[in-house]
């Protein structure tokens, strides 16, 4: 009994000693199909973790949403249910999130990475609300800027906003969305993502807001025939952990996941601008049209559509929030 207590004290000790020494399995949610670059990307940072930790961390990935939606999978990062995820930015819990997505907030790649990277004033702001929603922020991943795709080859100029068309759109559920479409003289029908294939198929809408070069030759290169780059949102997923989880790691521990986090951005930020043009030609390869806008095409493109969605942004997050979120962005 007394080789026993020994034993078992002497476990005890080692245990306090390494803080969270013991193997634990974590789930990452990702919103993309295995073998895309993001899944190359995040199992890339799994490895990194599990060598770093001597097998302590152990991040099992689950792509494609199997999961559950990104509203679902960050309600349940907050409770811990699911450890990990890089996804969309879930602004159900605070409406100052939908600000994430926010149209027309950067212009290039530079004003994104100004806004949108680890250390930004904008980033830090969102950082805070979700420290309130027990979720930690370790590195985030830039994607694309949105775009509008048609299903037809248009009978209208493409790159003229100042008149109607007889055109029906897919839009998110979002009232900054319905402002831009019309701002830009399309006729907008609120529909989630995930039936806007349907939708298309039936001839429902004939194109479609949000998506950027990557998510349409991810799920749309079969229907899309036109996609205009007017970079009217910037698409970027925080990689999220769970804060208690978190904080519960040994600080070896915590400083193998930090560190391996920040690689993991930095090497997306090098090649994010590079793979958008790839993915683009991918797309223009198979056919669909591709229209650039001049700089002062696009420059009329963000001022009609700050004009137009700004004001609702300060109506949905209120003015007070408005001003807060407005002093941490870099426009220029």
């Amino acid at each position: 009994m007394k080789s026993f207590k020994v034993a078992f004290m002497s476990v005890v000790a080692v245990a306090v000693l390494a803080g969270s020494s013991f193997a634990a399995t974590w789930k990452l949610a990702t919103i993309r199909p295995e073998g895309s670059p993001v899944d190359v990307e995040v199992r890339r940072l799994a490895d990194e973790v599990r060598k770093g930790t001597d097998g302590r961390i152990d991040i099992q990935i689950y792509p494609a949403s199997i999961l559950g939606d990104y509203t679902v999978v960050q309600e349940r990062v907050s409770v811990g249910s699911v450890e990990m995820s890089l996804e969309t930015v879930s602004w159900q819990v605070d409406k100052r999130l939908s600000t994430f997505t926010e149209l027309y907030l950067a212009k290039d790649w530079a004003t994104a990475k100004a806004n949108y990277s680890k250390g930004a004033k904008y980033t830090a702001y969102c950082e805070e609300i979700l420290k309130n929603q027990n979720i930690k922020v370790l590195a985030y991943y830039p994607v694309y800027f949105g775009g509008i795709g048609l299903t037809k080859a248009p009978n209208f100029d493409t790159t003229d906003i100042d008149t109607k068309k007889n055109v029906k759109v897919r839009v998110p559920a979002m009232k900054e969305y319905e402002a831009l479409a019309n701002a830009f003289g399309y006729q907008p029908v609120p529909l989630p993502f995930s039936e806007f294939f349907t939708a298309a198929q039936t001839g429902m809408v004939e194109g479609m807001f949000g998506p950027g070069a990557e998510s349409y030759y991810s799920n749309f290169k079969e229907i899309v025939k036109t996609f205009i780059v007017c970079n009217e949102h910037f698409e970027c997923w925080p990689l999220m952990v769970n804060l208690d989880l978190y904080n519960e790691l040994s600080e070896a521990d915590r400083a193998v996941l930090d560190k391996a986090a920040a690689e993991f951005e930095e090497r997306r930020w090098a090649v994010a601008e590079q793979e958008t043009g790839e993915v683009l030609k991918k797309l223009e390869a198979l056919g669909v049209q591709i229209v650039h806008l001049t700089p002062e095409q696009q420059a009329h493109f963000a001022e009609v559509g700050r004009k137009a969605c700004w004001p609702v942004m300060k109506e949905v997050v209120g003015e007070k929030y408005y001003n807060e979120i407005m002093e941490t962005i870099v426009l220029e």
